[in-house]
Formats: structure tokens, sequence, C-alpha cells
């Protein structure tokens, strides 16, 4: 083959593979670090990045929550010094208990893609039910870590962590992490899942794995980057 003619056919099937990859992306959002992020997409290889940057862009994320169809409600800035919240909102779709949490967005995008990409499927997987209503025991709190006097604040000092203790199902049925983390059952396997699962969605997530502190429930928050914190 002459020298042109190899250069032409080389040149085309480049041209071919950067056609092939457009199409690709266009068709997979979830791959494309140039498209907008949809809660309802699938993970992909920008997803975790995705989430990252609505850390601290407040209004960057709510427009996420708007075109993913969450509903939300945006509260006013509240606090002083270390648990000043300028980030501030309720998710208005999954219920739960005993009250509607107070959260970043960040959060909130991060939870909701959680429990309808991870805890739903799951559920209906393992436990053959729905999960009704998320147990938590707060997201907000004025404090360093582990209530000390000196050392980090506390992720919940902003709001920027949500702690979980336990599900109830549409059949009725009540999942908790004090009694069913440990079992070799469908509730303990459900409760090891969703925590693995949650590791794609926060920053860090810490589980009875961790330590005694957290015996009782899942501990959530962006304070690092999706998929690159702790998990445990």
């Amino acid at each position: 083959m002459p020298q042109d003619d190899r250069k032409l056919t080389l040149a085309l099937l480049v041209l071919a593979m950067l056609l092939a990859g457009r199409v690709f992306m266009v068709e997979n959002p979830q791959h494309n670090p140039w498209a907008p992020l949809d809660l309802n997409d699938p993970r992909g290889w920008a997803t975790s990045t995705k989430l990252d940057a609505l850390r601290g862009d407040p209004a960057a994320c709510q427009a996420v929550l708007a075109r993913s169809d969450v509903a939300f409600t945006a509260l006013p800035a509240t606090g002083e010094g270390e648990c000043q919240r300028q980030d501030r909102l309720t998710l208005g779709t999954m219920p739960f208990a005993p009250r509607f949490p107070e959260m970043t967005c960040s959060v909130a995008a991060g939870m909701e893609m959680w429990l309808e990409q991870d805890v739903q499927p799951l559920a209906e997987e393992l436990l053959g039910s729905r999960v009704a209503r998320v147990e938590q025991l707060g997201t907000f709190s004025c404090r360093r870590m582990y209530g000390g006097e000196t050392g980090r604040w506390s992720e919940h000092a902003t709001g920027n962590a949500i702690d979980i203790a336990g599900f109830v199902l549409q059949d009725g049925r009540r999942i908790r992490l004090l009694r069913d983390w440990d079992g070799d059952d469908a509730e303990g396997r459900f409760l090891e899942k969703v925590r693995d699962a949650a590791c794609r969605s926060f920053g860090t997530v810490l589980s009875p794995d961790y330590n005694a502190a957290h015996a009782d429930h899942f501990h959530f928050d962006q304070g690092r980057r999706p998929g690159f914190g702790a998990c445990r």
C-alpha cells in the first residue's frame, strides 16, 4: 500500500474512533466528565468527580437536585464561627425518622443517589421489601470530633454529615445496626452491602466495624472526595 494511502487509512481510523468515542459519551453521560450530573444516571467513571465538585458550591448542587427531580427545601444560612452553615436544606423525598434532617446539599445528593441506586434495590433483592423510612440520629451538632474540647471540628458542626441507625421496610420490619449488624442472615448482609455501596456516594463512611462509637449507626459525610475517603 502506498504511503499516502496508509496515512489516509490511519486518519480515517482515528476519525472513526473519535466519533465512536463521542457517541459513547453522549449515550453514557455518567462516564463523561463534561456532562451535567444527573442523580438518576447510573454511576460511571466521572460520577465521584462530579459529586466532589458539589462540595462548597450550594447553587450548583441545588441545580443538580432540581435537574434530577429531587424535592428539597433550601434554608437560610445560620450559625457562626466553625458552626456557621451557609449550605443548608432538607430533602423532601425519602421519609426520615424522627424528622426530616437539615444537611448540606452535597450530603443530600449523596444520600439521594445511595438510597435510590443502592438501598432500595438491595432491600428488594435481599429482604423482599422496599424501604419506607430511614431512621437517623442527626446531622448537625456544633462540636469537635467525639465531643472533645480540642482537635478537629466534626463534619457534623456544619451539617455536612448524617448518622443512620436503621431502616423500616414497607412490610413493617425494622432493620437496626445495633441488633442486626453482626447477623449472618439477610438483614446483616443487607447492612454490610449498603455500607459498602455508600462509599461510592460519600467521602467518609464509618460503620460498627470502625470503632465502638459507631456500634449503632453509620456515619456518612462529604468532607472528602466520594470513593477516595475512609470506608470502614
